[in-house]
């Protein structure tokens, strides 16, 4: 590749699991951030505003601030702007995450006698019960549009795989006969944003995640070198049986400074 300007990077199960930073993870942050290269850090979090991750992530010595971190939520914002602009949302989501959904209109659900334009889901939880799915249902077959923030399966915690939106979507999308559109990874969308921010082509980015699919292939698909990291909700058998073959595979994001040093030599040291 080109030689490495800029480094997007996952946050859930890359540098932290359940919030708590992964061995080693915080030091090469703060190599990669002192050698000069752009970063951003872009999740398909859907539970916490960028301001409340970027707080956490500070409090645990990461060096981040909140316009380093770009979410789903907020890609879904831009999204809906551009594509429904004006829409009336049903927001299904686990965690308050208003402040970046700046400009949507969200539909109180005790008011049942608006029609909402989009149904929005975002992360899976406690609020994904039937009365919840079955209302977004109904939604969906009155002719409300689907626009999910993610589609994954599960991440990983510190109890161990927990079921995420995509095992929900799935039903929602063969019930009510429609595709959802996507706003966050693995969408091409999310990764320009990225890169927009960054003022960086794809040949000049890396991209690195422990979801082989939605991170790593996707970014690939649009130019970006892939790094998967065996940590987070990273599977051997994911991993076999994916479709296609990561640039790059690392134990942990601990190994990345390394990993810079070998494939872009040129680009300095802090």
């Amino acid at each position: 590749m080109e030689s490495v300007r800029a480094v997007l990077i996952d946050i859930d199960g890359v540098l932290t699991v359940s919030w708590k930073p992964l061995p080693g993870a915080v030091e090469a942050l703060r190599r990669i951030r002192e050698s000069g290269l752009a970063v951003v850090l872009l999740t398909n979090t859907t539970s916490r505003t960028r301001a409340s991750i970027a707080e956490t992530l500070a409090a645990a010595d990461f060096p981040v601030d909140a316009e380093d971190i770009l979410t789903a939520p907020a890609v879904t914002a831009a999204y809906l702007a551009d594509r429904c602009p004006g829409a009336r949302c049903s927001l299904l989501n686990s965690g308050d995450i208003q402040e970046d959904l700046a400009g949507v209109t969200l539909l109180d659900e005790a008011d049942t006698g608006t029609v909402p334009d989009v149904v929005v889901v975002g992360g899976a939880g406690p609020e994904f019960d039937y009365t919840a799915l079955n209302r977004a249902f109904g939604h969906l077959q009155r002719g409300a549009r689907l626009v999910a923030m993610h589609r994954n399966l599960y991440w990983r915690t510190d109890e161990g795989l927990q079921l995420d939106t995509g095992a929900f979507l799935l039903g929602l999308e063969q019930a009510a006969h429609t595709e959802a559109e996507i706003t966050g990874k693995p969408s091409p969308a999310f990764f320009e944003a990225a890169l927009a921010r960054l003022g960086a082509d794809p040949g000049h980015a890396l991209m690195i995640g422990d979801d082989i699919e939605s991170d790593v292939l996707a970014a690939q698909r649009t130019g970006i070198t892939g790094v998967l990291v065996k940590t987070g909700k990273y599977l051997p058998e994911t991993h076999r049986e994916a479709s296609g073959k990561p640039d790059h595979v690392l134990d942990s994001f601990a190994g990345l400074p390394d990993l810079l040093d070998e494939i872009s030599p040129g680009r300095g040291r802090g």
